[in-house]
């Protein structure tokens, strides 16, 4: 298995995102997935998270503004973000993992992207 994210870039606050995690090899049919960022100097959190019948979770500050899609027959996850603002400038990473999942952690999730960079001016 194999995790590519893209999508990041550069935009003015207010505007919108959308990353992709492809997911080369993910075939599970029960799997959870998520988004999580980092920023310089600051720990890893978690954005987002999805399991295979849809349960969302996400990071307080992202409510209501982020949504995480389910992996598609394609086996590409989506995050559209929407009115980004310059705190969420970070290095985005999507991570995943087959079967059931409790817990969606960054060290819960075995699979795991490189990372694609988002940059949020004001």
């Amino acid at each position: 298995v194999h995790l590519v994210e893209s999508g990041g870039g550069s935009v003015q606050a207010g505007g919108s995102l959308r990353l992709s995690c492809v997911a080369s090899g993910f075939t599970y049919s029960t799997y959870c997935m998520g988004w999580f960022r980092q920023a310089p100097g600051k720990e890893r959190e978690g954005v987002a998270s999805i399991d295979s019948v849809g349960r969302t979770r996400y990071g307080e500050s992202v409510k209501g503004r982020f949504t995480i899609s389910k992996v598609t027959a394609n086996h590409t996850g989506y995050l559209q973000m929407n009115n980004l603002k310059p705190e969420d400038a970070a290095m985005y990473y999507c991570a995943a993992r087959g079967g059931v999942c409790y817990s969606p952690s960054w060290d819960a999730l075995n699979y795991r992207g490189q990372g694609t960079q988002v940059i949020v001016s004001s």
